[in-house]
């Protein structure tokens, strides 16, 4: 398997841990789109997610090569597919509200990884079961809540974006102060954070779309 290789087995790993360590393993920059429909409804979110060279290469350790030197292009689909389908278990570490109210998300489609020599990347786009209106305001956080995996949006000015947005809409986003150093605690204590599911949340970066 894959994402440890795949990410839902890197959680099972993360939560029988002993003793456990509340800080992260796997960093992922995470960029997102929000798309929207001619209406000025959103219709869902194109995550793009590059991994840390660490994990990166663990990832694709083994894979046969192309001429060009990179994984052959049939691997790399089925990882792809492989870590869509353990995504899934995990709603896809992606919360979004619209108006105040959670949005519900359907099967993600346009699923694939790259990989440039040193960061894998994964990128997707997740649909929204039903378009939502956002006219007051739109939220979208992307965390693990055991923290095992540290998302975190980069700067720069293509690392949120809006596709179709109604002219006007004012995009912002809150990044958390990092985390202090790792401190190890009880396996006990740290399953209950995780079962709580909101350990992750405090370290999770916000966007926040206001239209007019």
């Amino acid at each position: 398997m894959r994402f440890v290789t795949h990410l839902g087995a890197a959680l099972a790993v993360a939560l029988a841990a002993s003793p456990a360590v509340a800080h992260p393993h796997v960093w992922v920059k995470s960029k997102a789109t929000i798309l929207y429909d001619a209406n000025g409804r959103i219709t869902g979110i194109r995550h793009g997610w590059s991994f840390d060279e660490a994990y990166s290469a663990y990832a694709v350790q083994g894979f046969p090569k192309g001429p060009d030197g990179r994984p052959a292009p049939d691997k790399m689909a089925e990882l792809a597919k492989i870590n869509i389908e353990s995504l899934a278990e995990q709603g896809f570490f992606t919360s979004a509200k619209a108006n105040g109210q959670k949005l519900g998300f359907a099967e993600p489609v346009n699923y694939a990884t790259s990989f440039d020599g040193n960061v894998l990347t994964l990128t997707f786009e997740l649909p929204l079961r039903s378009p939502a209106k956002a006219d007051r305001a739109f939220t979208l956080e992307v965390y693990d809540p055991t923290f095992f995996v540290d998302f975190a949006i980069p700067e720069g000015e293509d690392a949120v974006r809006l596709e179709g947005a109604p002219k006007g809409c004012a995009l912002n986003v809150t990044r958390p102060k990092p985390p202090e150093q790792p401190q190890s605690v009880s396996e006990s204590f740290f399953n209950a954070l995780s079962a709580a599911s909101q350990y992750g949340a405090q370290f999770a970066s916000r966007v926040l779309v206001a239209c007019p």
